[in-house]
Formats: C-alpha cells, structure tokens, sequence
C-alpha cells in the first residue's frame, strides 16, 4: 500500500474514532439532559398539586371530596401537548380518574384503568410505562383529605418527542461529522501528496540514477524533514559522485602510469635472448621496473584511501618525540648535512604515522634535488595552536610556472624529478586531512611548510634546538 493512501487511512481513522466518540457522547449528554428536564417537570408538578392540597383545598371546599379538589386544581392547569395531569380516586362504584390533555389520544391513553392501577399500585412515586404513544414518565402524590377515600395526583410526561429532538440533533451532528470526514480525506490526500512529493523524487531519481549520470539533484525547499532528508539525499549523492570519481580517477592514474613499465618489462622479455650476461641485465631492468610499479601501486592506494574517515587517526603525541623521530628516519635517505634548527616543546592531537611519511616525502625530495654533501634543515613550530612543520634544501629550486601545479598528480617540480610525481600530492592529502595545507617557496633552493591546526593542552613558546 502507497505511504500516501496508508497516511490517509490513518488519519481518517483516527478521525472517525475522535468523532464517532463525540457524537457518542454528545448523545448521552443530550439525553441525560432531557431526562433531567422531564424529571424536574414532574417534581415541579406534584409539587405544586401538592401545595394547592395543602393550602387551597380546604378553602375550596373540597378537602373530603377528592373529585372537588382534583376539578379545582385541573380548572386552572394547562398541561404541554405531550403532559397529561390526572386525579385518581376510589369512588363508591370503583377507582375513578379526572384527567385533563390537550392531546384526545394521550387523554385517552392516561384514562386506562389498566394503565391507572399499575400507576396507583407500585411501590414507587416515579416510574416508566410503555404505552401506543411511546414510553411515558410518570410521578404520583398521594392527595390531601380528611376522609377515607384513597386519591392519588398522576403526573404523566410523553419522552418520545424529547427523544426524537435529541436524535435530530445526533443526526444533524453525524451528518456533519461525515461531511468533515469527507473533506478531511480530501485534504489528506492532497497534504500527504504534497509532503511525499520530495519522496517520490527521491525514489524516481534513485532509479534512474547510474555511476555515468550522478549529478541530478532534489531541490530543497522549506525545513521540516522532508527538507532535510531532501538535503541528506543530495549529500549522499555528493559523496557517491565524489567516491565514483576518485574510482575513475585512480584507474585511470593506474593504468596511465602502469602502462610504461609494463610495456618495458614486454619489451626486455620478448628480446630476452640465451647470453648469461644479458639474462642478468634483462632480469635487473625488470626487477627495477616491478620496485617501481610496487611503490606505484602503494601511492595510489594511498590517494585512494584519502576520503576515508580513518585515512587519519589522531592521537595524543608529543611535538619532541615526533619530530626526534622524523629527524633519525631522513638522516637515512642519502648521504647530507642534515640540520634540525626548531624544535617545539608541547603535546598535540595528530595522527603521527601520517605526519612523518609527509615530512620524510618531503625530505626524499630535498635528497633528489640537491648533491651530496648539501644541507637539507627541517624543523618544527607550535604557536597559537597550529603546528609547523618544515624541510628546506639549497637546491636548484622549483620553476616558478611549476608553483601552482607542484601538488598536482603526476606533477613534476624539474627534470631532476623522478618517481611517478604522486609523492607531494600524499603530502597535501595528508595536510588536508588533518584540516590543514602545505605551502612552498622557492628562495635559494625550496621550502616546504606544513601547517595544520591543533588542540593543544597549554601552548608554550618553541625554543631552538642545541
């Protein structure tokens, strides 16, 4: 079932229950109110009857006589069109009645001996009876005389009308109930169109989407959820299309840069003749060529891990340990005058494995560029919380046309560069992944600075290593 039509199921039935319980008890609210009129109508008329009886009766004349009193007290009454008032008395000849309706058929009815004795019979002063003209209420007092004769003032009240004008207004109200439902699932089905609307953009355009065509995008508008899983969708297409171009990008590089040694290591095996001497030479080049397609291969998957969340792991490190570290590790590289000038003192949040192979990257690059013997310094700074750190050659420089494009994959800073130029590209991912850059200068020679921010737990002033 469609989200839209479960929605407005939903809220059409919760709809039907908040109104079918209001018109419920709507209804009995009503009707407890009608029986509530009813009742104080017959209390009011016993109640007077029985103050004419009391007061008036005697002064009638008519305190013995119980036909006297009930035709005195009925001359002057005017009962509704669905009440009847009534006298009851033994007579010599039998019980007797004197009722008195405007309408001839409840006066009728009332007038049953039956009816009359059932009435003057029961134990109760209030009771219900069911007659041709409906359910009836009835109310009884026992009238005033100084004789011996029994009577009895009947009060009787018809509901079938009080009933009748509380089911109008029940009809009326679920009528109206009904008409609300109606226009409810109307305006349900409209609403809940209009707020899944981004949701079925969202499905189309996840099935129409394809790693050639990714860059279609849901546009936002509002702030309510829909919005926001709108802006979601279009973040995760984002990252789709950002991953789905590194993939290209990383294939593409490979095969670019595999192809060359892989057409060498061809072309020495198919002229691989039977001299010992140049089977030796043929399995050197080759070996060479594997070394280089092996570090190839290891930058690349570098590069490709860079938009991983653990690319980088950072931890608590002290700035002294690290860059004593660095300094042991590139003394190793090639036969220079290595110089540590700065050192900071302090403990930062880095990833350290990932900040010395930048910093040795860097250091291998100075070692390509410059003699032997040459100086290659490199240092450290911790300042208002962003750490530095930097490797500067005396070397023949970088082409300032080179500047811009030195980070770039596959860039090459002179003729003197080799490897596969994907060294300072790792170098700027890792900078970058610590949410920081690297920067280069040429001045008599070149200079590579990493700078990155860093939470540090106090900062204190850097001081020039002895």
């Amino acid at each position: 079932m469609p989200a839209r039509v479960r929605i407005m199921a939903w809220l059409l039935l919760v709809l039907v229950v908040v109104l079918g319980t209001v018109v419920l008890l709507v209804r009995q609210h009503l009707h407890n109110r009608a029986t509530e009129r009813v009742t104080t109508s017959l209390e009011q008329e016993v109640g007077e009857f029985a103050r004419f009886a009391a007061e008036g009766g005697a002064a009638a004349g008519s305190s013995t006589d119980p036909e006297k009193l009930f035709r005195a007290y009925l001359s002057n009454q005017y009962p509704d069109a669905s009440e009847a008032l009534i006298g009851v008395w033994r007579g010599q000849d039998g019980p007797r009645a004197l009722p008195q309706a405007q309408d001839g058929g409840i006066k009728r009815i009332v007038g049953d001996p039956a009816l009359l004795r059932r009435i003057t019979t029961s134990t109760a002063s209030f009771g219900t009876e069911r007659t041709e003209a409906g359910p009836m209420r009835w109310a009884r007092v026992r009238a005033l005389t100084g004789g011996q004769q029994r009577a009895w003032f009947v009060v009787a009240r018809f509901t079938s009308e009080d009933t009748a004008q509380v089911n109008r207004v029940v009809r009326t109200l679920v009528l109206v109930s009904g008409i609300g439902v109606v226009l409810a699932a109307v305006a349900a089905w409209l609403v809940a169109g209009a707020i899944l609307a981004p949701v079925r953009q969202v499905r189309r355009l996840a099935a129409e989407l394809g790693e050639r065509d990714l860059t279609q995008r849901i546009p936002v508008e509002g702030r309510d959820d829909i919005a926001a899983l709108a802006e979601q969708f279009n973040g995760m297409l984002d990252r789709l299309q950002e991953a789905f171009a590194a993939q290209r990008e990383f294939v593409d590089d490979a095969s670019h840069e595999l192809r060359t040694p892989i057409t060498i290591l061809r072309g020495n095996l198919e002229l691989l003749g039977p001299d010992p001497e140049e089977r030796e030479e043929v399995v050197r080049l080759c070996t060479d060529e594997l070394d280089r397609m092996g570090r190839l291969v290891e930058d690349l998957l570098v590069l490709a891990k860079v938009d991983r969340p653990d690319f980088v792991t950072p931890e608590r490190t002290s700035v002294i340990e690290l860059i004593s570290d660095i300094d042991a590790k590139v003394r190793t590289l090639g036969d220079r005058r290595w110089i540590l000038e700065h050192i900071a003192d302090g403990e930062v949040l880095v990833d350290p494995q990932r900040l010395t192979q930048a910093v040795v990257q860097l250091a291998q690059n100075a070692v390509q560029h410059t003699e032997q013997g040459s100086a290659i310094r490199l240092g450290c700074a911790l300042k208002a919380g962003r750490l530095t750190l930097w490797v500067s050659d005396n070397g023949p420089g970088i082409e300032r046309t080179q500047l811009a494009r030195i980070f770039e994959r596959f860039a090459h800073g002179s003729e003197r560069s080799g490897g596969a130029g994907l060294g300072l590209s790792i170098v700027r991912a890792i900078a970058e992944a610590h949410n920081g850059q690297v920067r280069v200068r040429s001045e008599d020679g070149a200079i590579f600075e990493i700078e990155i921010p860093v939470p540090t737990p106090d900062e204190r002033s850097e001081e020039p290593c002895s």
